[in-house]
């Protein structure tokens, strides 16, 4: 009869987190989360604006 063999240790399972998902901000609760941008210079808004203009807005 041969025996089994030893167990290896396992990595520790994450714990469960049961609190509520929504007391917590998302990303789109944010300004930043819908695409706005830090305060910058007028000349960078220039520069995005014709960088994201579509080509028959010219």
């Amino acid at each position: 009869m041969s025996t089994a063999p030893a167990p290896e240790p396992r990595d520790p399972r994450p714990a469960l987190v049961f609190d509520d998902p929504l007391d917590q901000q998302s990303s789109d609760d944010t300004d930043r989360g819908w695409g706005e941008r830090p305060e910058g210079d007028s000349a960078a808004d220039l520069k995005r604006f014709l960088d994201e203009k579509p080509p028959h807005h010219l």
